[in-house]
């Protein structure tokens, strides 16, 4: 199993500073410059919702952002990964899974693999060549499934808040009584500060579809480079799932990074600051060793 290493914020810095990126200091990297952005495109399957999407083209390895739980490519994360990648002349894609943001499809219908699937069709459809994913909470677990399908378009992961198997963990784990009460229910009510409604409503057919998907279990076949960032913070995914993740995966090369003060969404300044560093430092390294 891989080391995991524990890297300090300051990562990626100097290699920003000396290649003129700069511009990844201020705040074009943390949601303020749209001059640029991208226009929403939409992608047709057949038999399946369309796809909404923003892409902006350019050098390999691309990045595709992949969203949290009930949240869309118009975050802060999604939009500076976009910027940063457009003043490097790299491609960037990031996208709305089914039922959320702009794409077709209802939310409460959908499923890990029903997303899982949408990630796979972006990856073999919308991009070309091998990607850097970049996957925040529920699409930090989206990440490992489409990196364990699709070895070959995959050049490394950058995990933020990864929600690996954590629906599933969390439910398990209740007391037995509560689990009895929800089920009878049909839904599980988890209470959020990240909903209008104060709480996310999943059940039970989507629970028992999501164990299907479950990584934690045993080793995770994944060999390129890996960056887990997590908060100490976090109320919503405990930061010790990350450090799980890094102990199953199979590459010689990942890092976990903790921030003391970081929180579910890790969307600060500094903490975008940080997944663009952790971003370019992966670039530099895929591009420099080939």
């Amino acid at each position: 199993m891989a080391a995991v290493t524990l890297r300090s914020c300051r990562r990626g810095l100097s290699h920003v500073i000396s290649n003129g990126g700069p511009a990844a200091l201020s705040s074009n990297f943390s949601g303020g410059d749209r001059r640029h952005k991208s226009t929403v495109q939409y992608a047709s399957r057949p038999d399946l919702p369309k796809l909404a999407y923003r892409r902006v083209k350019g050098k390999s390895p691309g990045v595709v952002f992949l969203p949290g739980y009930g949240s869309n490519m118009n975050g802060q994360k999604a939009e500076s990964l976009e910027e940063f990648c457009r003043s490097l002349g790299h491609s960037c894609l990031r996208f709305d899974y089914t039922g959320h943001g702009a794409s077709d499809g209802v939310l409460s219908e959908g499923t890990i693999g029903t997303w899982k699937k949408d990630v796979l069709f972006v990856l073999d459809e919308l991009t070309e060549g091998p990607q850097i994913l970049v996957g925040s909470s529920i699409g930090g677990w989206l990440m490992l499934l489409a990196a364990i399908a699709r070895p070959e378009k995959t050049a490394a992961l950058v995990g933020i808040s990864t929600a690996a198997d954590h629906i599933v963990t969390a439910f398990n784990a209740l007391p037995l009584e509560t689990r009895k009460e929800f089920e009878e229910k049909g839904e599980w009510t988890v209470p959020t500060k990240h909903s209008e409604e104060s709480h996310y409503k999943f059940s039970m057919d989507f629970l028992r579809e999501a164990e299907n998907h479950r990584v934690l279990q045993s080793p995770i076949p994944i060999t390129c480079p890996v960056r887990l960032i997590h908060g100490l913070k976090d109320e919503d995914v405990p930061w010790h799932i990350s450090m799980q993740v890094a102990e199953r995966i199979l590459s010689p090369d990942v890092d976990v990074i903790l921030r003391r003060h970081g929180q579910h969404r890790m969307s600060e300044k500094d903490d975008i600051k940080l997944m663009v560093y952790t971003v370019d430092d992966l670039i530099d390294k895929l591009t420099t060793s080939v």
